[in-house]
């Protein structure tokens, strides 16, 4: 399966294969078939007719990254009936709406589309969070007991367990019984951390630092599942761990992160004892605000001593 970056090559390639430069015509010697030829420019293609017209895949001679289009603002469908009401609908959901048909069949650029993406939701799942971006934010990196990306997939319960040596590295780097420990984890998605993190972790410290309440030594765990912050709970002996974790990528976006928080994470703990705060990324529930929610949240967590089914809100 081809990844995105391989995806967008083969795209311009193919843009560039049926490119050919524009030259004057020759006043002999040319055939019927030479002067019929289009002529494609970076820029612009040409109608039926050889008139030139603008090419909406190609901006200032460069492909444009179809994965960037919002396709809530794209309408395919061909002399829709009520265009502004069928707007209107798009602007409600990330759903493939109006992508219109060519015969029985998709269009080429919604068929590029979903391959497009299906390569991001891949790159997410199998990509590692950069080591640069970690040192960014100040974090150390700890791994559970998967060895691989491919072990994290096919077992989930060595990504619930912290390694031996990241064991030891958490307890002489960070502090011990903190009321609140804050954890990253990459998931199912690289993705979410690199678009989320930098937002959301100065958000929560400085909402609990408003509320007064102490915070524990952030960190990172590499192929981490949610119960590898509970491990960390009995690590550190901290009241409530909040890990904040990359969830499994779509199609509409490959950039979802939640927020797990759980009063006295221990192993072992239901998964009835969590609250989840889900959907953090730019087109659901932004990062900075996110942030404040969930340092709300922890706040309450705290005041009631209880988490999940047991937190009445």
């Amino acid at each position: 399966m081809l990844s995105e970056r391989e995806l967008k090559d083969v795209i311009e390639k193919i843009i560039n294969e049926i490119k050919t430069e524009e030259t004057p015509a020759k006043e002999t010697s040319v055939t019927v078939m030479e002067e019929k030829a289009p002529v494609v420019s970076t820029s612009s293609t040409y109608d039926q007719d050889e008139n030139p017209r603008e090419n909406p895949h190609i901006v200032n001679g460069e492909v444009r990254d179809i994965g960037k289009i919002n396709i809530k603002e794209q309408m395919l469908v061909d002399n829709p009936e009520d265009r502004e009401e069928y707007m209107k609908l798009k602007q409600k959901t990330s759903a493939r709406l109006g992508i219109g048909r060519a015969g029985t069949r998709m269009k080429t650029e919604v068929l590029l589309r979903l391959r497009a993406d299906h390569a991001a939701a891949q790159d997410a799942v199998f990509n590692d969070v950069p080591t640069e971006f970690l040192d960014e934010l100040g974090l150390f990196e700890v791994t559970t007991e998967c060895e691989s990306r491919d072990q994290y997939i096919t077992r989930p319960d060595l990504g619930r367990k912290i390694s031996q040596e990241g064991i030891k590295i958490i307890e002489e780097k960070c502090k011990k019984n903190p009321t609140v420990q804050i954890v990253v984890s990459d998931g199912l998605s690289s993705t979410a951390i690199e678009a989320n993190a930098k937002n959301i972790i100065p958000a929560m410290l400085n909402g609990l630092k408003g509320y007064g309440i102490d915070t524990g030594t952030p960190f990172f765990i590499k192929y981490g599942r949610v119960g590898a912050g509970d491990h960390v709970g009995e690590i550190l002996n901290a009241d409530v761990v909040c890990i904040l974790i990359g969830e499994r990528p779509g199609l509409t976006t490959a950039e979802s992160m939640s927020a797990y928080i759980t009063y006295k994470a221990r192993p072992g703990i239901s998964e009835a004892k969590r609250t989840v705060v889900s959907n953090i990324h730019k087109d659901g529930t932004p990062s900075s605000e996110a942030g404040a929610h969930v340092a709300t949240l922890i706040k309450k967590i705290i005041d009631a001593k209880a988490s999940g089914q047991d937190l009445k809100l």
